[in-house]
């Protein structure tokens, strides 16, 4: 029972991407912090810095795709996104294995340009992140 408390199946989603971005070849800091603009510092997975062909690129998991997952996001985006640089991209990859997610939770995010990625979905936006 302890392996299927939520922490811990949190963490291994966050292992699940790390370990894609290792196979990818996508170069990434992990577990970054920002001070937002409110003041507070906002918590992110993923860093992929800027290249000459890309911008930044930020990226929060979501292991368990509801409602509050998808507030926390957009309000740590919202902070976090006028004190970083102009052209910065945020990413939510989202745990879709054996659940569906809901497109309540995809259009909020897309509303805060967040661009929502699936998990079964993650190599259509591989060759974006590996620039």
């Amino acid at each position: 029972m302890f392996y299927l408390a939520e922490p811990y199946v949190a963490s291994l989603f966050f292992e699940d991407v790390r370990d894609w971005l290792n196979f990818s070849d996508i170069r990434y800091s992990e577990h970054i912090s920002f001070i937002g603009r409110s003041g507070y510092a906002r918590k992110f997975d993923f860093l992929i810095t800027k290249s000459s062909k890309a911008p930044e690129r930020i990226i929060k998991t979501i292991n368990n795709p509801v409602r509050n997952s998808a507030d926390s996001i957009i309000v740590d985006w919202v902070d976090t996104k006028e004190v970083r640089l102009e052209n910065s991209k945020a990413y939510a990859f989202i745990n879709d294995h054996e659940r569906n997610v809901s497109s309540n939770v995809l259009d909020a995010l897309n509303n805060y340009d967040i661009k929502p990625v699936l998990w079964s979905h993650r190599e259509d936006i591989k060759q974006e992140l590996v620039i």
